[in-house]
Formats: structure tokens, sequence, C-alpha cells
């Protein structure tokens, strides 16, 4: 597997820089707790943060599996080529 590029390390120094201190967290969490959120709204939230979470964990999939397929699919040709020309060199 690859190295993380520059850029993804950028990227992620940046979105470290953008995480609230923890004094601004408690002072959310206390705005918060003034306001109870009903059930649903509560569920609704915690999927989005889940799927937006596991969607920029795993962005590095989706070129591997290309990067994958590139070499699977030209080994498959090589070994069509190859079960050709063998038969003619051979006789």
């Amino acid at each position: 597997m690859g190295r993380k590029s520059r850029r993804a390390k950028a990227r992620g120094r940046a979105r470290l820089a953008r995480i609230p201190q923890a004094s601004q967290v408690v002072q959310d969490a206390a705005a918060q707790q003034a306001k109870p959120m009903p059930a649903r709204a509560q569920s609704a939230l915690r999927t989005v943060t889940k799927t937006e979470d596991l969607a920029s964990r795993y962005k590095y999939v989706i070129p591997e599996l290309k990067r994958i397929g590139i070499i699977a699919g030209s080994i498959i040709v090589v070994i069509i080529v190859l079960s050709f020309v063998l038969p003619v060199v051979l006789s």
C-alpha cells in the first residue's frame, strides 16, 4: 500500500487545526444541554457524522481498487496473448 501523499498530510494537519479548543467544546456542550434534542434528531446527527467519518477515513480505497483492477486486467490480457502465441512458437 502506498504512503500518504503530502497533500493528504496537509489536509490532516489543517483539519486538526480546525478542531475547537477544549474550553469551547465545554461551552458548546453546556449550551446544548440547555435545549434537549429529540431522539430522532440525535440519531440522525450520529448517523451523518459516522458516515462522514468513514468516508474521510477510507478515501484511499477507491484509487487502490482502480490500481488493482488495472494490474489484474493487464495480467489477464498477457495470459490470453500468451495462450495464442506460445502454441505457434512451440510447434
